[in-house]
């Protein structure tokens, strides 16, 4: 079975204060926009646009807490996001293991080869 990846969820993963972002909702639990920027190297508005990007894909919820909104990570969406990662993963390392196999025959046959 393989794993459909979303682009644009991936996209929104990979940018680093994103990521960031991610960790600090992880760790922390709720954010605002506000509390969020005092963490990272990026201003309030950055932080809010960085937001509006992961809400957008679904990685974050947010709900009114006064003038201001608190945030916090889907973790469904985040396992969502796990299980494509893992899929890839392991499409790679099957391939990579079939090209390791490929390779170790060549060098078998050209060792066999000089050996004669």
């Amino acid at each position: 079975m393989t794993t459909a990846v979303d682009d644009a969820l991936w996209s929104a993963i990979g940018d680093p204060i994103r990521r960031s972002m991610i960790d600090l909702l992880l760790t922390g639990g709720p954010g605002t926009a506000t509390s969020l920027s005092e963490r990272l190297p990026v201003t309030r508005q950055a932080v809010s646009k960085h937001l509006a990007v992961l809400d957008r894909v679904g990685l974050i919820h947010s709900a009114p807490a006064g003038r201001e909104r608190h945030y916090q990570v889907d973790e469904a969406q985040l396992a969502r996001a796990v299980a494509q990662l893992t899929a890839v993963g392991a499409t790679w390392d099957a391939r990579l293991r079939r090209i390791k196999r490929i390779a170790e025959t060549i060098e078998r046959h050209r060792t066999d080869n000089h050996g004669e």
